[in-house]
């Protein structure tokens, strides 16, 4: 079976690369989509081409709405939806993009560390997986791509 999946969350370490380069290694039939990791010209992409704003309110919107496009087709085409919560940052985006994908229908694999699993047990009470690290992760997608 092929996939498309998208892997949405934390932007600060190198998950996404670890999940590409075990699929490209072991050859699974799975097309990644991703959000913009960079976070500057993620945070700046409104203002750098719809025009500066003085209030942060305005900027931040026009970029949230200018990247929702990417993140909502994204999502719209993923057969499945990744999202990891790092430790660093709430990440409110992140836990919109899993109710995004559970309100779609999208099959949802969470993926956090255990200690914030109260605060984020509506997410993974929606998530047909709750993974602790990608290596799980990476074995789930792995499963799913074998043909048996």
């Amino acid at each position: 079976m092929k996939y498309t999946v998208y892997l949405s969350g934390e932007i600060h370490s190198d998950w996404r690369e670890k999940i590409k380069s075990a699929i490209q290694e072991k050859k699974l039939p799975i097309e990644i989509l991703t959000p913009n990791t960079d976070h500057g010209s993620s945070d700046d992409c409104g203002s750098k081409i719809l025009g500066a704003e003085e209030n942060p309110f305005w900027k931040d919107n026009k970029a949230a709405k200018i990247n929702s496009i990417r993140h909502m087709t994204a999502i719209k085409r993923a057969d499945i939806v990744v999202v990891r919560f790092g430790d660093k940052y709430k990440q409110w985006n992140a836990a919109f993009d899993a109710g995004m994908a559970a309100a779609l229908g999208k099959s949802l694999i969470v993926e956090h560390a255990s200690d914030i699993t109260h605060p984020l047990k509506e997410v993974d009470a929606a998530a047909l997986a709750v993974a602790e690290n990608t290596e799980q992760v990476i074995e789930i997608l792995e499963y799913l791509s074998r043909d048996y």
